[in-house]
């Protein structure tokens, strides 16, 4: 055989009853025109053998999972309380935010179920950082490899100070690596309409809320809660990282988040009220959480204390359908764009979404406690 073009055709020449034969076959490549490189990943198997799920982290997520449950069927009366930074970015701030805030969620028990926000993977509108997962460097590099080692390192670190963990699950792929130590997850705007991430929230094991569309439109979560109850059967990988067919049971512990949209926020009394008619109408369940940050403070973090205030009054003054709250709050007020070298970043401060800073968290999660109570 001799090859005519290694790109584009090839000749193949045969011999038959003495006579020669010159078949000319095209070899036009119509695959991966756009792929610039296809890096294997670890097996998640693999990787949580090298970074484990001790049985003291397997302990705390199963009941801190449990007590979600109780919160959503209204069961325990403590008011949930999902709050950390939009991002996880940088783990020397994240590890300290964490610290104080297993220790205010000590104190604070008997009236609030407090759980970190440990984001891993941002959603982008159009480009940016897409979290520490896909560019831990935060250089561009993607190394994703990385990106899951960090993941799984942060979220041990902070089940370690006693405190349950929360983050959005993007990619479909990345529950096979984290979930084990994950205690709740959302689906955010952007992907609540996604029949990918309806069957993969089918398939969690912990509770799973999922946002109204960035446009503000809450029927779509509500659709998207009904489909992630039913079992599902749906494209996956396994533990040894070989594609696979996923069937799933339905995940009952689904519930709606309000978080505002494009024609405002919807946290005050009659959005509230509108979404748990719609809930009720559709035959689920009476319990929603509502997002202080996002579009129902309009992504400005001063105005994000009294959103929640205002969400927390609701529940004190006899709404008890909303039983939690989302709250992005970081060490350091506000957010800072990517500068040219990480060794540039201002500690504590988030790059993506504003936040509140310690201080006011503090304050806010205080007040929250006093007005509810035990």
């Amino acid at each position: 055989m001799a090859q005519a073009d290694s790109t584009q055709a090839r000749v193949s020449i045969f011999r038959a009853k003495g006579s020669k034969f010159v078949i000319l076959r095209l070899m036009i490549r119509v695959t991966d025109l756009h792929v610039s490189a296809n890096t294997a990943l670890p097996a998640p198997d693999a990787l949580r053998l090298e970074i484990p799920c001790r049985d003291d982290h397997a302990s705390l997520v199963k009941g801190s999972r449990e007590a979600i449950g109780r919160v959503l069927s209204g069961e325990d009366r403590r008011f949930l309380v999902i709050v950390g930074p939009c991002s996880i970015h940088d783990l020397k701030s994240g590890r300290e935010y964490a610290a104080r805030l297993a220790a205010l969620s000590r104190e604070l028990s008997g009236s609030l179920l407090i759980v970190m926000r440990v984001y891993f993977e941002k959603p982008r509108t159009t480009v940016g950082w897409k979290g520490l997962i896909m560019d831990p460097h935060l250089d561009g590099t993607h190394d994703i490899p990385t990106g899951l080692r960090l993941a799984r390192s942060f979220l041990r670190d902070v089940l370690e100070l006693g405190l349950p963990t929360a983050t959005e699950m993007l990619d479909p792929i990345t529950p096979q690596y984290i979930a084990d130590l994950t205690c709740w997850s959302a689906i955010g705007a952007r992907t609540t309409e996604s029949q990918t991430h309806r069957q993969m929230a089918s398939g969690l094991s912990m509770p799973v809320g999922f946002k109204n569309t960035t446009a503000g439109a809450v029927l779509p979560a509500i659709n998207g809660i009904k489909a992630a109850m039913q079992p599902q059967t749906f494209l996956g990988i396994n533990d040894e990282g070989r594609a696979s067919v996923v069937s799933t049971t339905g995940n009952p512990a689904s519930h709606l988040i309000l978080r505002g949209g494009d024609n405002g926020p919807n946290h005050d009394a009659a959005s509230v009220a509108a979404a748990l008619g719609a809930l009720t109408k559709n035959g689920l369940p009476g319990a929603l959480m509502v997002d202080a940050s996002h579009a129902n403070c309009g992504k400005d973090c001063r105005r994000m204390p009294e959103t929640f205030r205002e969400i927390v009054r609701q529940r004190a003054g006899g709404t008890p359908g909303i039983m939690g709250a989302m709250l992005e709050s970081h060490l350091v007020a506000g957010a800072q764009a990517m500068p040219e070298t990480p060794e540039a970043l201002v500690y504590g401060q988030s790059i993506t979404d504003q936040c509140i800073d310690w201080a006011t968290t503090e304050e806010l999660l205080r007040e929250t406690a006093a007005l509810l109570g035990p």
